[in-house]
């Protein structure tokens, strides 16, 4: 991983806002909100190939898409890596490490260079605490994602069960 250094502290929050304002997921958030938010943002590159994370490893952070492609692979039973779904600019991974302190559910790899917005589970607890309303904001959509992506699995799922006779 390789944070993008080059840019001055005061000019980043800046670069953040920009990428923030393609980012679905932050559709609710007016522009103050997000000139908030993008303060407790980084931005990192990855290289084609480079992991972000991997299953099983403790998770403290969400990766929103600001260009490029992520993969993100499952391990099956054989210990194969399978990718289940790639995700492209715009998208966001790893939403519940900010939620909860469980381990990654899969790992993802850059399909592609790709840039990154990170939101840490640290600089998240801040925004709720310190910008309730906008914390509100943010857990909504993130909670809105998260129910889609349970539907589609549910709906992925139900077309691999067998029926019942």
């Amino acid at each position: 991983m390789v944070k993008i250094d080059f840019i001055p502290q005061s000019k980043l929050s800046d670069v953040v806002l920009d990428l923030l304002i393609e980012i679905p997921i932050f559709d609710s958030l007016d522009s103050d909100e997000l000139k908030i938010i993008s303060r407790y943002m980084n931005i990192m590159d990855f290289k084609k190939g480079e992991i972000i994370f991997k299953e099983n490893e403790r998770g403290d952070y969400v990766c929103f898409i600001a260009n490029g492609a992520l993969d993100v692979l499952k391990k099956t039973e054989k210990g194969k890596s399978v990718v289940i779904s790639s995700l492209g600019k715009g998208r966001s991974i790893g939403e519940m490490a900010v939620i909860d302190a469980f381990t990654r559910s899969a790992t993802v790899r850059a399909r592609v260079e790709t840039t990154l917005v990170i939101l840490t589970r640290d600089a998240f607890d801040k925004i709720v605490d310190q910008h309730a309303v906008i914390g509100v904001k943010m857990l909504k959509s993130i909670a809105r994602l998260l129910s889609m992506n349970l539907r589609k699995t549910s709906s992925r799922l139900a077309d691999y069960m067998l029926p019942f006779t």
